[in-house]
C-alpha cells in the first residue's frame, strides 16, 4: 500500500469560526529521504526556517513524527532526541528548531491549531513551553485524528470548519493524556465514573466523598486525583457546582421559595443556598429568578 502523498496547505480564518472553540488553519505531511536536504521548500517566508538560524511562528503547531527519529530543540529545553509517536509541540513566539537524523530520514505530519479553546488552553498551562515533546500513547487515534483533518484541509474547496475544530480538540485531548503519562487503573476511573452517577442519583443532596470512594473500593486520595484530572475540579466542587446546577433549575422552573429549595438540597438554610449561588453565579437567586422571569 503506497504511502499518502506529501502535501502541506494554509488556510485563512475567516469570520465564525471561533464559535466553534478551534480553528485549524494549516496542515501537511512530508517524508524526509535519509541524507536528503531538509526542511522542504515551498512554504510560507514567515514558516519557513533552516537549522542553523531555527525559527519562531506567531502560530501554535503540532508535528508528529510517524515515522524515522530526529532531534527537537528549544532554548528552554535544549536539544531532545526524537523517534517514531513523538509529538513536537510549537508554541506562538518561541524559538524552535528540529529536524530528522541524517541516516534514518523520518515522516512528519503536521497540523496548525487556532481559536479561543486553544488561546485559554496556552493562558491556563494546559500545554507549556517548557514540555514541548509529548510521547504520543494512543497512536492509532491520534494519527487517525491527523488523518481526517489532513483530508479536509487537503480537499478542494472550503474545509468544514466544525468538523475541523471536533477532530482539532480530540487531537489535542489525546496529546493531553499522552504529555501527563496518565495511565491510571481501571478501578479508579471505574469509580470516578460510578461516584458522578452516584451523584446525579442523590437528585443534589450532600454526598461525603471519603465515604463515597470507600464504598467503591478505592483510596480517597487516589480518587480525588483521578477526579480532579478527569472533570477538572476536585469532587467536592463538583457536587457543589451540581448542587448549584439543581438549584438554578428549580428557582427557573417551579415556584418553589427559596428556604424549600435549600431544604431540598440539602443546605440548612435558605440563607446559605444564597451564599453559595451567589459565589457560583455572581448574583442572588431572587435576583437570577427575577431577571428569567423577566426574559
Amino acid at each position: 500500500m503506497r504511502p499518502p502523498p506529501d502535501f502541506f496547505r494554509y488556510l485563512v480564518a475567516t469570520p465564525g469560526q471561533d464559535c466553534w472553540g478551534a480553528i485549524v488553519t494549516g496542515g501537511g505531511r512530508f517524508t524526509a529521504l535519509p541524507r536528503r536536504p531538509y526542511p522542504p521548500p515551498g512554504h510560507p517566508l514567515d514558516h519557513t526556517f533552516t537549522w542553523e538560524n531555527g525559527r519562531v511562528l506567531g502560530a501554535f503547531q503540532v508535528v508528529y513524527v510517524a515515522e524515522g527519529a530526529g532531534e527537537f530543540e528549544t532554548r528552554a529545553t535544549g536539544r531532545i532526541p526524537v523517534g517514531a509517536g513523538t509529538a513536537l509541540l510549537l508554541f506562538p513566539g518561541t524559538w524552535h528548531r528540529y529536524r530528522p537524523r541524517g541516516e534514518a530520514g523520518w515522516v512528519e505530519q503536521w497540523v496548525e491549531i487556532g481559536g479561543a479553546i486553544l488561546e485559554q488552553m496556552l493562558r491556563e498551562g494546559v500545554f507549556s513551553p517548557d514540555s514541548p515533546v509529548a510521547r504520543v500513547e494512543r497512536r492509532l487515534e491520534f494519527e487517525a485524528r491527523i488523518a481526517s483533518i489532513h483530508g479536509m484541509v487537503s480537499a478542494p474547496g472550503a474545509a468544514d470548519a466544525p468538523e475541523l475544530a471536533a477532530h482539532a480538540l480530540g487531537m489535542l485531548a489525546l496529546l493531553h493524556a499522552s504529555r501527563h503519562g496518565r495511565h491510571p487503573p481501571r478501578s479508579v476511573v471505574a469509580a470516578v465514573e460510578q461516584a458522578r452517577r452516584a451523584m446525579e442519583d442523590a437528585g443534589g443532596a450532600p454526598v461525603s466523598m471519603p465515604g463515597l470512594a470507600r464504598s467503591l473500593g478505592v483510596a480517597y486520595s487516589h480518587f480525588r486525583r483521578e477526579f480532579r484530572a478527569r472533570t477538572g475540579m476536585p469532587p467536592r466542587q463538583y457536587l457543589l457546582r451540581m448542587r448549584m446546577q439543581r438549584a438554578q433549575r428549580l428557582l427557573g422552573a417551579s415556584d418553589e421559595s427559596l428556604k424549600q429549595i435549600a431544604e431540598r438540597l440539602g443546605f440548612s438554610s435558605a440563607y446559605h443556598l444564597s451564599s453559595a449561588f451567589k459565589a457560583e453565579f455572581g448574583m442572588a437567586p431572587s435576583h437570577w429568578r427575577r431577571r428569567r422571569l423577566e426574559r
